[in-house]
């Protein structure tokens, strides 16, 4: 039984399909993004919802080679300090690819704007929800990318008064990401980090409680 407004079933099966095959993809083919086809993601991102209609993401579009590969040294100085911060867990953490920056089509760096401190409106006691919304239009943007059959990996391996100083970014704001979005050859089977035997994807009723929080279940 449909509801008022309800998508038919192909429909909802392509919904259904873009979030179970959205991967954090980090090996690229290069190639490139068509200039209406990335309009057309970013559109999607920017139609994300925002706590009190914010809309605190700001993109930028990373088209200079040699920024680029700044971007890339900055997160390869980042990655060497979290293998030294992972203790036990260094050379393991060595072996794992973690960004595809020098090999994607299309690079963008995710921020929140300045001035945040005026939105008050679902704010005053979670002010941390511009990072959330932030993030909703990042996974609008990454499910895009799966329905037009190209990858997208988010890399946060940098520190972020660097990127500030990089982009000439205003104080205020806070770099939150590093896209990496382009073709691919094949979208992983599951998350990598699962095939890499990093970590593993909890069940649902671990993190599925009813009317007051329970221990987590094992």
């Amino acid at each position: 039984m449909s509801t008022q407004g309800s998508f038919s079933s192909a429909e909802k099966a392509a919904v259904y399909r873009a979030i179970y095959e959205r991967r954090d993809m980090r090996h690229f083919t290069g190639g490139e993004v068509e200039a209406e086809t990335l309009q057309r993601m970013l559109s999607a991102a920017h139609a994300a919802p925002s706590v009190g209609l914010m809309q605190p993401w700001r993109f930028i579009r990373i088209s200079d080679s040699q920024l680029r590969e700044a971007l890339y040294q900055q997160v390869q100085q980042e990655r060497l300090a979290t293998a030294e911060a992972l203790g036990e867990r260094s050379n393991e953490f060595m072996q794992l690819k973690v960004e595809g920056i020098r090999d994607c089509a299309e690079c963008l760096v995710v921020s929140l704007m300045g001035r945040r401190e005026t939105h008050i409106f679902g704010r005053r006691t979670m002010p941390h929800m511009d990072i959330a919304s932030t993030a909703c239009a990042i996974q609008n943007l990454w499910l895009a990318a799966r329905a037009e059959g190209l990858g997208m990996g988010w890399v946060s391996l940098f520190e972020p008064s660097a990127m500030r100083s990089l982009l000439a970014m205003p104080a205020d704001t806070e770099p939150l990401a590093i896209l990496c979005l382009g073709p691919v050859a094949e979208f992983y089977p599951s998350p990598m980090l699962e095939q890499q035997h990093w970590a593993q994807r909890h069940s649902l009723a671990t993190v599925l409680m009813d009317n007051r929080w329970h221990d987590e279940l094992e």
